[in-house]
């Protein structure tokens, strides 16, 4: 298979005094965060990272979903630390929920999902350190491993276990929020309450998503505004009463153009005046 580049390749090549292999299919990467084509046997590890609020747990659950669509079997992992939403089910901050299983520590992950295919772990930072061998052990058992977690505390520091995690996956997939104070793509986690604590479960009342030039650790006054419901502001069109004048409507009311008059053009009889009659020629009668 040629590439748009072949041509080029070639060129250089015959500049070189060689010819280019033509028969020779050049290799192709796929730059992709999520495999396309699942293999029976053959396990790796994906990872969802990001800041708060960057929709981590939400793309867990669409993977896991998927998987379960296609009539895999899914187990779904929690920490037994993450109670906000719900005792044992996955809950993302928009409410999307899946059932879990809860676990108190990362060994315990290899108990709970014997007979799964896909292995399904969510804030993933609040496990201990033996998760980077359990992930590992799952993938070389021929499981498909996907975990989403913080990959950074509340002073931009990395959170372990996430960096021997994304050491070790074959897939990564980094989030964003948007910074609650400038609008711009967010990956840092701002704490707005005081507390020293590495690990500090909460929301939206003790946490925001920070751009970088928007981070101020370790704790920062919150910047967040007013939760606005959908379509609040949108205008519902009313099909009773007449349909709004547009802006080209406003502008020639405010601006009328009278209409352009036509004067009828005067003659300049002076040149009529001067003007030499045309005297009818003889006429011949011989």
């Amino acid at each position: 298979m040629l590439t748009p580049f072949s041509g080029i390749i070639t060129r250089l090549y015959q500049a070189g005094g060689a010819d280019f292999p033509t028969t020779q299919t050049p290799p192709v990467t796929n730059m992709i965060s999520e495999p396309t084509i699942l293999s029976k046997n053959i396990g790796w590890i994906e990872v969802v990272c990001g800041g708060m609020f960057s929709g981590k747990t939400e793309e867990l659950i669409r993977r896991a979903r998927r998987a379960q669509f296609a009539g895999q079997r899914v187990v779904i992992v929690k920490p037994e630390i993450d109670k906000r939403y719900d005792e044992v089910n996955v809950v993302s901050h928009n409410a999307t929920a899946l059932p879990g299983i809860v676990a108190a520590t990362a060994d315990q992950i290899v108990l709970m999902t014997g007979n799964a295919e896909v292995i399904c772990i969510d804030e993933a930072q609040f496990f201990d350190n033996r998760l980077v061998d359990v992930a590992n052990t799952l993938a070389n058992s021929g499981k498909r491993v996907i975990i989403a977690g913080l990959d950074m505390d509340f002073e931009g520091k990395p959170f372990e276990p996430m960096p021997e995690l994304l050491a070790i996956a074959e897939y990564v997939t980094k989030l964003h929020a948007i910074c609650a104070e400038s609008g711009m793509p967010a990956n840092y986690s701002q704490r707005v309450v005081e507390s020293e604590q590495r690990i500090l479960v909460g929301e939206s009342e003790a946490y925001e998503p920070r751009a970088r030039h928007c981070f101020r650790p370790p704790v920062d006054a919150p910047k967040r505004k007013k939760t606005i419901a959908f379509n609040q502001y949108a205008e519902v069109a009313d099909p009773k009463k007449p349909a709004a004048a547009s802006n080209t409507d406003e502008v020639q009311k405010n601006n009328p153009v009278e209409p352009e008059q036509h004067k009828p053009v005067k003659k300049d009889r002076r040149v009529e005046k001067n003007k030499p009659v045309k005297k009818d020629k003889p006429v011949d009668h011989s």
